[in-house]
């Protein structure tokens, strides 16, 4: 038996490009047999609707809603919900799992980390950091920045992506031997279609999942096989990708069978 994780998702409620409310996400993949939703909603580094000019514990109290009006919603119906966060550096983000509101509000130095720093310490924490999209571009960003020396794993499979986003970062993962998730980037329920994880174990906390990631897995993805096949044809200058090296500069990523 394996149980089945959104491990990606946003909240109109702390999230400026947000549609759904918690509860509306929560009913939503109740009814698609999910055994739980993981609420990643942007962090203060990205598009976030909470205000910046607010005290600190404010800020985080509103940061947190979307979550944990999800949460109550949950409880009730018999869907787990879980809390994240995506954070934003330049276009490169990072879903992070195993923070607590506790934890938040005595760190607000977290909100101006280092991409090494996040890493470091979300694992003091006991927590995991998987990079997001590795491989999207899209008309806001200037270039694909690859940051895998800063997160446990990359997101394979974005159901927001384009499908080749998706083959490259899929055959990126694979050549280098990444641990691989996959997520919906869910604004609004109903959605045309949902990524998530499937498990082997149910999970009690999201610091159960943190745990596997940082074991290497197993994890599978739950996804269509036809996402991560690259159709012919050649990738425009736009598509051209960088890596992010040891100091967070900006490196020309090798060449291989993602590019």
């Amino acid at each position: 038996m394996s149980y089945l994780y959104e491990t990606h998702m946003h909240t109109c409620l702390a999230s400026a490009c947000g549609v759904s409310t918690g509860k509306e996400h929560v009913h939503f993949y109740k009814d698609q047999g999910f055994t739980g939703i993981i609420v990643t909603d942007h962090f203060f580094g990205g598009n976030t609707c909470v205000p910046r000019d607010l005290p600190w514990e404010k800020r985080i109290d509103l940061f947190f809603r979307g979550y944990e009006d999800a949460l109550e919603e949950g409880l009730k119906v018999g869907l787990d919900v879980f809390f994240g966060l995506e954070q934003n550096y330049d276009h490169d983000e990072y879903l992070i799992y195993g923070l607590t509101k506790e934890y938040m509000k005595a760190h607000p130095e977290l909100e101006h980390w280092t991409r090494r720093q996040q890493l470091e310490e979300v694992h003091r924490a006991g927590g995991a950091v998987i990079q997001a999209h590795p491989f999207r571009m899209r008309g806001y960003m200037d270039i694909i920045r690859v940051g895998e020396l800063f997160a446990d794993g990359v997101e394979a499979a974005n159901a927001g992506n384009d499908p080749v986003d998706d083959a490259r970062a899929y055959a990126y993962a694979r050549a280098k031997g990444l641990l691989m998730t996959a997520g919906s980037d869910n604004h609004h329920s109903p959605a045309a279609q949902l990524f998530g994880v499937a498990l082997e174990e149910k999970l009690t906390s999201v610091q159960d999942y943190a745990r596997i990631i940082r074991a290497g897995g197993p994890i599978g993805l739950h996804v269509p096989p036809e996402r991560f096949v690259r159709q012919e044809g050649a990738l425009d200058e736009r598509h051209k990708a960088y890596w992010l090296n040891e100091k967070e500069e900006v490196v020309p990523l090798e060449q291989g069978p993602w590019s």
